[in-house]
């Protein structure tokens, strides 16, 4: 994770300065006083001040275990301060280093100030900056006018640094940017807390890497469990994916993730999107989950599909090794495309086979059609609508008028699409049906008919005609004399209120 690799390369970066800060202090304690231990040239200057000492030439300080160096300087003993000039350099121990052109420590008011071309290094880390200010009263050090912090092929950027020493928090600001051959990352201030080794970013954050980019607005990120949490129009788009979230947590060990609140997950390549306002995405397992008002957007040329349930979960095909997925819908699913409409309990889509499997007493509704059956197979092929399969009790039902019901009822059914319009369907097996005669546009007449098997043939989504295929059983009444309690196929229910009619209805259950 990027933010992992970020930290990697900032806490040593931030325990060095520390390090340098809070030590005792390079000028060292209260009691303490500064040594002149060599100068070519040491002579008073009352024009400087009346305690002024002037040193010329490999001047050479100490204090405690700080060597400072430089080419001249003005030495003041009663306020036990000085003015180092030139070739300013400082020691601390075997590692740390520091360097500018000017130096002022006042030993009185505790404050250090070290400016232009300000250099400091321990071991492979080096600070760049031309204004450094350490006032150990107050128990605070910055650095003003821009600092980089460089580490190998890593680089920080920021207008300003501050660090407190009671609580131990680093704070960068204006115009943050860290620079790796990996990721680069943009942001407006940045706190990092040593004691708890949490870094937080504040403002608009940018965090770029090769084929991933993440966006928040807020966030920390913790190096001790390799946490992070971001959040406020938080952003991460990564291989043709992106997420969205008013806040993002994840757990990079674990490899586990939470999203909540206007979460979106969006797969560019297969013009699909998840919505919802809780998710959950596990890395080993390919997994991921949203639930609370669940949507699923799937864009297909002209047309799309909506798909609500209580939970919709994306996990890999364990039968594929190339990307491939398996959607499952969990509770009160409802569909909607102009064409197609669909209510059931429970689906699953295999991307791979472009099946659709609706459990749950399933129905489907395609223009003025109705079908219903225990278990309802579509399949597609290019996004378009090929066949259906129903088995289990299958049933068509169509509206004539407000009381007439054409229907047909099998043990199994095979609807056939052409244009994403049923075209036929094949009934098989127990096949009845009512049908209804129309004359201008009046019912007045009625089929009843059993057949093992038949074909419904259909134009423009309506019953155009039926034909049986074995040994017919049939009656026709006239309208006035077709007895009520044969009006309905066992097993006959109309739904029509619960159709959705638009993409907004699939959040309305009965």
């Amino acid at each position: 994770m990027i933010l992992s690799r970020h930290m990697q390369f900032l806490r040593p970066c931030l325990l060095i300065v520390c390090l340098f800060i809070a030590q005792q202090g390079m000028f060292g304690q209260r009691t303490t006083t500064l040594d002149i231990l060599n100068a070519d040239i040491t002579a008073q200057d009352t024009k400087i001040g009346l305690d002024a000492t002037k040193l010329i030439g490999n001047v050479r300080l100490k204090h405690e275990d700080v060597i400072m160096t430089c080419d001249s300087a003005y030495f003041y003993q009663k306020t036990s301060s000085v003015d180092a000039f030139s070739n300013v350099f400082v020691r601390q121990g075997d590692t740390l280093t520091l360097q500018g052109d000017f130096a002022y420590y006042n030993g009185i008011t505790r404050l250090a100030r070290v400016r232009h071309n300000v250099v400091l290094v321990n071991k492979d880390i080096t600070l760049l900056t031309d204004s450094l200010n350490y006032n150990r009263s107050a128990g605070y050090a910055s650095y003003l006018g821009g600092g980089e912090l460089t580490q190998a092929d890593s680089r920080l950027t920021s207008g300003r640094g501050r660090y407190i020493l009671d609580t131990e928090d680093f704070y960068f600001m204006d115009t943050v940017v860290i620079v790796n051959p990996e990721y680069t990352i943009h942001t407006d201030s940045m706190r990092y807390n040593t004691r708890e080794e949490i870094s937080y970013f504040g403002g608009p954050t940018e965090i770029i890497g090769e084929g991933r980019y993440i966006y928040c607005e807020n966030g920390w990120y913790n190096m001790q469990n390799d946490n992070s949490y971001v959040s406020e129009n938080a952003y991460m788009e990564e291989e043709g994916r992106i997420l969205k979230g008013d806040s993002l947590y994840y757990e990079a060990e674990q490899g586990f993730g939470t999203a909540w609140s206007n979460v979106e997950l969006i797969d560019t390549a297969q013009n699909m999107t998840l919505k919802g306002n809780y998710g959950l995405y596990y890395r080993d397992q390919e997994s991921a989950m949203v639930t609370d008002s669940a949507l699923m957007i799937q864009v297909d040329g002209t047309d799309t599909m909506y798909i609500h349930a209580d939970t919709l979960r994306s996990v890999q095909n364990p039968d594929f090794e190339e990307q491939s997925r398996i959607l499952r819908a969990y509770y009160k699913v409802k569909i909607f495309r102009h064409d197609l409409q669909v209510m059931c309990d429970s689906l699953v889509y295999v991307e791979a086979d472009s099946v659709f499997d609706f459990y749950g007493e399933p129905v489907i509704w395609s223009d003025e059609n109705q079908l219903t059956a225990s278990h309802i197979r579509i399949f597609m092929v290019d996004q378009q609508l090929e066949r259906m399969h129903l088995s289990g009790v299958a049933f068509v039902a169509s509206q004539k008028d407000s009381v007439s019901f054409d229907q047909m009822r099998g043990k199994e059914m095979t609807g056939y699409f052409v244009d994403n319009k049923l075209d036929r369907i094949l009934v098989s097996g127990n096949g009845q049906t009512i049908y209804y005669a129309i004359d201008q546009e009046v019912v007045v007449g009625a089929n009843k008919t059993v057949c093992s098997d038949l074909t419904i043939y259909l134009k423009d989504n309506k019953i155009s005609r039926v034909v049986y295929l074995s040994q017919p059983d049939g009656t026709y009444y006239p309208l006035d004399m077709f007895p009520a309690d044969e009006a309905r196929l066992s097993d006959f229910k109309w739904l029509e209120r619960w159709r959705p009619l638009k993409w907004e209805d699939v959040f309305i259950w009965k």
